[in-house]
């Protein structure tokens, strides 16, 4: 059966796009910033923490290897650590050229070096997405117990500085309620047409699809050791973003119930497809840190521009170890490829 070739304009568009996003979250987010605020944080910044934070962040790579092993086990597939490491190491890497194409690129590095069905591994992937969903789900909820108070000053603060220049406020909150209730009598009305639509069914289709994918978890054979490493990837994750607020005097304060909204809001920014979460994550860092300041009565200007220190730190430090943990992966899947197919030539 002959392989379908790539549409590189797709891949372009995709990619442009992707820039688009990024420049003008950026703009935004850097709209009437005075850099020299930006410039003189970063020089007092102490960046052993940010070492110690790129620890937890790669070390978040390797539980998710291990656990991408035992995904695997009960089709039969054993893989070697460092296979499953590196293979994961270069989708993130092909994340960082095109958004959203690493899943496929990992999963077909694992088939080069241990001849696991692409089908199969890329199963797998979506599972993982759906469990980290949990997690993100879970934070969630540990920042609306701990954070509420923040997250409630904050909204005050977007009502009082931004409803305010809207002439009737209340108006539009009827506006927004008689919408809602419009749109569940359609809903009511038209229940039996909606089901019938493409979009609906594709929807129920995908939720569906989630449950299953959920279901699976109990057919693992170790459970414990899955859910141990699902939790030391999202401690990784949390200490890798928490940390780095040790490195700035600003922050340094900062309690352990900070990290969760960090987290959170970090994560957010980079689920929007713009390149490398450029812009996206600064904005959203700057919202968030927006917010902390206002919370703990400190002005959010001043919150909004650590916020940005924070994502200029952040995010590079992201974007290193993407970039070195796949340069490295490229020679090593290259040398076991070798192995599985010593004949083939390139």
């Amino acid at each position: 059966m002959k392989k379908k070739a790539k549409n590189p304009v797709k891949s372009i568009i995709t990619i442009v796009i992707s820039l688009a996003f990024a420049g003008f979250f950026l703009w935004f987010a850097l709209k009437g910033l005075d850099f020299k605020v930006i410039q003189k944080s970063l020089a007092k910044a102490n960046y052993w923490w940010v070492l110690l934070a790129a620890c937890f962040g790669i070390s978040a790579y390797w539980f998710r290897a291990i656990r991408w092993n035992l995904m695997l086990e009960p089709m039969g597939h054993h893989i070697s650590d460092s296979n499953s490491l590196w293979s994961i190491s270069f989708g993130y890497l092909m994340n960082l050229t095109i958004p959203r194409s690493g899943e496929v690129a990992r999963a077909t590095a694992l088939y080069g070096v241990e001849k696991v069905p692409v089908d199969k591994s890329i199963g797998t992937i979506i599972l993982e997405r759906i469990v980290d969903l949990a997690c993100m789900v879970a934070f969630l909820g540990l920042t609306l117990i701990f954070k509420f108070n923040t997250i409630l000053s904050f909204w005050k603060y977007i009502e009082k500085e931004f409803l305010k220049k809207i002439a009737n406020s209340v108006f539009y909150l009827y506006v927004f309620g008689i919408s809602i209730i419009i749109l569940v009598a359609v809903f009511i009305i038209f229940r039996s047409r909606i089901r019938n639509n493409v979009f609906y069914k594709k929807v129920i289709s995908i939720l569906s699809g989630i449950g299953e994918g959920l279901k699976t978890i109990f057919n693992l054979k170790q459970k414990k050791k899955f859910i141990l490493y699902t939790v030391g990837i999202w401690v990784s994750y949390y200490f890798a973003a928490y940390l780095v607020c040790f490195a700035l005097p600003e922050t340094s304060d900062f309690v352990f119930a900070d990290g969760f909204l960090i987290l959170v809001v970090g994560t957010f920014g980079m689920i929007i497809p713009a390149s490398g979460g450029i812009g996206a994550f600064n904005l959203a860092m700057k919202y968030g840190f927006m917010a902390l300041f206002i919370s703990m009565g400190k002005s959010g200007e001043v919150g909004g521009e650590v916020g940005l220190t924070y994502s200029f730190i952040s995010l590079p430090l992201q974007i290193t170890i993407m970039l070195v943990m796949g340069l490295i992966s490229i020679p090593m899947l290259a040398k076991e490829r070798n192995k599985v197919f010593p004949s083939q030539k390139i």
